[in-house]
């Protein structure tokens, strides 16, 4: 039996789900971002205590179609940008159409009615919190940041996350840099 589940985005939610899966004593083929799969037919009283227990994490139980299509496009987008070692090195909207089997266009109409923002605003914005993280981590240049996420310059990443942010990335990472330290003036 497969489940979806929404605001499912994290390494600590599946942690959270699983641990809910052992608590019921579900036995479970697969935990993913937004995705559960188990071997057992679930009662509705089972379904019941399961979806109550998710919400206390914030986590939801999806059952319509087009609610579940909008988490596998998240899910998609979150694990592209956070996760993959190598990234796309095709158009992201055939990345995105040829991973989920639905046209463009449909899935960029549906999100943008059901979240409120288009697909490529929500991209542009986790896009920008990896970079965050990426600059927290002071493993990288911006110049190996802007090439993982596929920036065309350090100057369109430069730009992009002042408008989503208010802040250079340098003045973020002195900032952050400042308040790990104790000072306060940014």
């Amino acid at each position: 039996m497969k489940f979806y589940i929404k605001n499912m985005v994290c390494i600590r939610c599946k942690m959270i789900v699983k641990q809910e899966l052992k608590r019921l004593s579900f036995h479970y083929i697969k935990v993913e971002l937004g995705e559960v799969e188990i071997i057992e037919d679930v009662s509705s009283a089972q379904m019941i205590v399961f979806k109550s227990n998710l919400l206390k994490y914030g986590l939801e139980l999806l059952d319509d179609k087009k609610s579940i299509l909008i988490e596998k496009i998240k899910k998609v987008i979150v694990e592209l940008i956070h996760y993959a070692e190598e990234p796309t090195k095709v158009n992201f909207s055939d990345y995105l159409s040829e991973k989920l089997n639905y046209d463009y266009t449909y899935m960029a109409n549906l999100f943008s009615e059901v979240v409120g923002i288009n697909i490529e605003h929500y991209v542009i914005m986790h896009k920008i919190e990896r970079v965050k993280e990426l600059l927290v981590y002071d493993e990288l240049s911006l110049t190996e940041i802007a090439d993982k996420l596929h920036y065309s310059s350090v100057a369109h990443l430069s730009n992009q996350f002042k408008k989503i942010t208010g802040l250079t990335p340098s003045h973020f990472k002195k900032f952050k840099e400042n308040r790990q330290l104790g000072i306060v003036n940014p």
